[in-house]
């Protein structure tokens, strides 16, 4: 004999229906917020950084201090600037550092670039060393902050290419701004580098042993690539006089 069915059952198994539904649904909704921010922090992974200094220092101002330098154990450099690091910036001049503590500096993925490396990225800190030290706080430090879009090999790559894009001792010599220890208008030393590249520079000024301000190190900005100069979205301090010095080395 057949009976009709529950009503109560009926109803039992709608409402549960119902409630399976509901729970369905809220899952589904409460993932979206989550998937957001896992979005969002990829896309942040990726670049964290806004943009690039590309950093040269003068070898007789960093030499012409109270702490003097040692020069490379593959001795002395050229007079010539060097590299000091291409670093990952934030346009409110804040930067990112140490981003990747399992990424240690590797030579041998940088072989083939280890002679232009000595060249144009020398070593004068003490005590002497062949470069190693300073090219691996430079990865550590700034390099692993733009891993995801250059590795190691093309970080050292990237900054190499652009000082040979910019050769700033050229550009200061065509202007008559020449390493002889004269002083020299600070406006002069700018203006000569942004009209042979069409960029500002950022400058920065030490002191040497008799307090004198002498041009120590140039700032170019360049793009998230490693490869195109930009307008700089912010300068760092530079601690320059109107006039600085411009040692020998």
């Amino acid at each position: 004999m057949n009976l009709p069915p529950n009503p109560n059952q009926i109803h039992g198994e709608e409402n549960n229906r119902f409630i399976s539904q509901a729970q369905g649904t809220m899952k589904k909704k409460s993932l979206f917020p989550l998937m957001a921010l896992l979005s969002l922090a990829i896309a942040t992974t990726a670049q964290d950084f806004d943009f690039f200094y590309l950093v040269q220092q003068w070898p007789g101002s960093y030499c012409d201090t109270k702490n003097s330098c040692c020069y490379p154990s593959t001795g002395k450099p050229a007079a010539d600037f060097g590299i000091h690091g291409l670093w990952p910036n934030y346009n409110d001049g804040t930067y990112p550092s140490n981003c990747d503590p399992e990424n240690s500096y590797d030579s041998s993925k940088i072989k083939d670039l280890i002679g232009r490396m000595r060249a144009d990225w020398p070593t004068l800190a003490c005590p002497s060393g062949d470069g190693s030290r300073f090219w691996a706080h430079e990865w550590e430090k700034h390099g692993t902050c733009s891993e995801s879009i250059l590795d190691q090999h093309s970080y050292f790559k990237a900054a190499l290419n652009l000082k040979k894009q910019v050769n700033l001792l050229q550009i200061l010599q065509d202007a008559g701004i020449v390493p002889d220890g004269g002083f020299y208008k600070l406006n002069n030393i700018s203006k000569a580098i942004r009209e042979a590249i069409g960029f500002t520079p950022g400058i920065e000024c030490n002191v040497d042993e008799s307090g004198n301000r002498q041009l120590y190190q140039i700032y170019l900005c360049v793009d998230t690539s490693g490869t195109e100069l930009i307008d700089c979205p912010v300068y760092p301090k530079s601690k320059c006089s109107s006039r600085v010095e411009f040692p020998t080395f």
